[in-house]
């Protein structure tokens, strides 16, 4: 006769039902925050589209959730880490590259390019014309002007975690104006 399976691990590999709804309303509530928290630190909505969904995808596998104090807290440090691992991992890629640096076969001509970025240009300004005045200052000094987030939060008298939050903001709402018209 067959001995009993060892049942002292885990049984069902599928995560709480619970647990997974926490992270799908996480993900209703914060994931436009969290894209454009990633954007700013890796510059590409791409990239922060999948480091987000990769950060999302922990959570849910996660073995011990009901540890975590704060499940928002814990995914954007998850992400924040994901986020260093990417940029590490471009470094690498940058300074090793397959294929030459002036041989970007992939671009399309000049008038196509510069009639794209004329588009996206106007699309951002009509975007930023939306926004709030706080968040849309806070968005240009930082991105546009390149101020520090310290800077920003003396020169507005707010804290720089609402600088923070302001410019989150600020990038996730241009993104989607930039980004509707490709939409169908």
């Amino acid at each position: 006769m067959n001995e009993p399976a060892d049942l002292s691990g885990p049984v069902d590999a599928s995560p709480d039902p619970a647990h997974a709804l926490r992270v799908a309303t996480l993900f209703r509530e914060h994931n436009r925050a969290l894209v454009a928290f990633l954007q700013c630190r890796l510059h590409s909505i791409s990239d922060a589209q999948e480091v987000a969904q990769e950060a999302y995808m922990r959570l849910v596998v996660m073995e011990r959730p009901e540890q975590v104090e704060s499940l928002r807290a814990y995914l954007y440090r998850v992400a924040s880490n994901l986020a260093v691992d990417r940029l590490r991992m471009r470094k690498v890629r940058d300074e090793h590259p397959l294929v030459p640096p002036d041989e970007d076969l992939h671009l399309a001509p000049i008038p196509e390019r510069h009639a794209v970025a004329t588009g996206q240009l106007h699309a951002l300004q009509n975007a930023l014309r939306e926004l709030p005045a706080k968040t849309g200052r806070a968005f240009v000094m930082h991105v546009i002007d390149g101020c520090e987030i310290g800077a920003i939060a003396r020169a507005m008298k707010i804290s720089e975690r609402m600088v923070r939050y302001h410019v989150a903001n600020a990038l996730a709402h241009c993104r989607a104006r930039v980004d509707e018209p490709e939409m169908p």
